[in-house]
C-alpha cells in the first residue's frame, strides 16, 4: 500500500520502509551476497521473511541475483540504486550515534555481530607474514567464551572453535566494551588501563591496534549530550 502522495519522501519510503529493509541494503553494501551471509548479519529475521524481502528488493530494482555455478542457490548483488544509498545509510548510522544509542540495552550487544564487524574490519595488508591469529577470550561470555580470527594469505576467516594455530595476540575483554572499542566508545589505552581489557601479544601488534583492526566508519561520533552540554 502506497502513500498516495507525489512527494519524492513518500516515494522513496514505499520502497525503503519496510522492516529489515535498509539493513539488508547494508549488508549488500559491506559485501554479503549469499542467502547465509545475510543470515549472519541479520539472525533475527526469519529465513521465509528474508527470502520475501530479498524478492521485493529486486522487484524494486535495488539489488540483482545470479544463480551460483553448479549450485542451486544465488548471489545477490547491489544495483547502483542500492550503492546510491550509502550516504543515506551513513547519515542513519550518524544519527544513530549521536540520539539513539542512549537506549540500547544489554540484548543489543550481539556477539555474533560483533565478530562479523570484527571480521570485515582487518586490515590484512597492515599485518606482517603470511599468516596472523587473533584470539578473543569474552570474559562474560558462558557458552562459546573463545572466537578466533584467522588471516591467512589475505583472506579472513572467524573459528567459534580452535583452529589449533600459534595465537599472536589474545584480547581478554567483556562483549560490552569490544563493543565500545569497535565502535570508538572508548580507546584502547583506556580500556587497558582501567582493567577492562587484557591486551596481550607481539607489541607489533597490540601498539597499532586499530592500524590492522579499523574501527567503525561512526568512531568519533558523539552523543548529542555530548555535544549540546557545552552549549547549555
Amino acid at each position: 500500500m502506497g502513500y498516495n502522495q507525489f512527494c519524492p519522501i513518500a516515494k522513496g519510503m514505499e520502497v525503503l520502509g519496510e522492516k529489515w529493509t535498509l539493513l539488508i541494503v547494508r549488508e549488500l553494501i559491506m559485501g554479503s551476497t549469499r542467502f547465509n551471509e545475510f543470515q549472519r548479519g541479520l539472525p533475527s529475521i526469519s529465513p521465509t521473511l528474508l527470502t520475501k524481502r530479498l524478492s521485493a528488493m529486486e522487484a524494486d530494482g535495488l539489488l540483482f541475483k545470479k544463480r551460483i555455478p553448479g549450485q542451486r542457490g544465488f548471489e545477490y548483488f547491489p544495483t547502483q540504486a542500492c550503492q546510491d544509498l550509502f550516504p543515506v545509510i551513513e547519515q542513519i548510522g550518524i544519527w544513530g550515534m549521536q540520539w539513539a544509542r542512549q537506549q540500547m540495552t544489554e540484548d543489543d550487544f550481539d556477539l555474533e555481530l560483533l565478530m562479523l564487524y570484527l571480521e570485515r574490519s582487518i586490515q590484512p595488508d597492515k599485518l606482517s607474514g603470511r599468516e596472523t591469529v587473533i584470539k578473543f577470550n569474552f570474559t562474560d561470555v558462558k557458552d562459546y567464551p573463545n572466537w578466533w580470527i584467522v588471516v591467512q594469505n589475505g583472506d579472513v576467516d572467524v573459528c567459534v572453535h580452535d583452529p589449533g594455530k600459534e595465537v599472536d595476540v589474545y584480547f581478554n575483554v567483556c562483549v560490552r566494551v569490544m563493543c565500545g572499542l569497535w565502535m570508538g566508545d572508548i580507546s584502547y589505552r583506556k580500556a587497558i588501563a582501567d582493567g577492562a581489557l587484557q591486551l596481550v601479544g607481539h607489541k607489533a601488534l597490540t601498539q597499532n591496534v586499530t592500524s590492522w583492526l579499523q574501527p567503525s566508519i561512526f568512531a568519533g561520533s558523539q552523543p548529542a549530550s555530548a555535544i549540546l552540554e557545552p552549549l547549555l
